[in-house]
């Protein structure tokens, strides 16, 4: 019985290309994400505005598996990224809707500041990332995809994550839905300190 590989290697070797489908033939696999056309319409990007307009002023509406929230705080929030960058990638929110790090008070920066190191925690005890990414994006010309509102990204990074596959097939591989990432991460995380 011929696998899937053994048939596209004797395909390979005696055709030396492999066509599986509309379009020109070529040595080139594609593996289709139809869900990421979602973030390139700028679909759930929201207006910018206060409220409904805004995603990161809905998300904590919503109950925590809907909205993917991971824990909720005084002052912020910790959510999955909608479109991560690797599994785990999670967003620390304040809940008021503000665009300059500057506008935070002392409370909410020290609530950001704890919710950044237990996200890190939870993430390590979770899945065990070889490093984090850390940072804010302030302002659309920084690479802010919502710059209305302030959020902190945490990046769980392995070695070898940023392989070929996004790279050159400038496509993510999410070994897990965001639902089951949620749960495993919330279920990690650490009590108060």
């Amino acid at each position: 019985m011929l696998t899937h590989m053994d048939a596209r290697m004797e395909t390979e070797q005696t055709a030396g290309v492999l066509d599986d489908g509309p379009g020109v033939p070529d040595e080139v696999e594609r593996l289709w994400m139809p869900h990421r056309m979602a973030y390139i319409k700028g679909e759930n990007k929201g207006s910018g505005e206060a409220g409904d307009g805004c995603p990161f002023c809905r998300v904590p509406t919503l109950s925590d598996v809907e909205g993917l929230v991971v824990e909720r705080g005084k002052l912020v929030y910790a959510v999955l990224n909608l479109y991560p960058y690797s599994p785990g990638h999670l967003l620390i929110c304040p809940y008021r809707h503000i665009a300059d790090y500057t506008a935070l008070t002392l409370a909410e920066t020290a609530e950001l500041a704890a919710f950044t190191k237990q996200g890190m925690a939870a993430l390590r005890a979770a899945s065990n990332p070889h490093g984090f990414n850390l940072g804010m994006n302030q302002g659309t010309v920084a690479g802010a995809g919502i710059a209305a509102h302030l959020h902190q990204h945490i990046v769980p990074r392995w070695g070898g994550d940023a392989n070929f596959m996004p790279v050159i097939g400038r496509t993510r591989v999410m070994p897990q839905l965001l639902a089951e990432t949620r749960e495993l991460i919330a279920q990690h995380w650490p009590v108060d300190e």
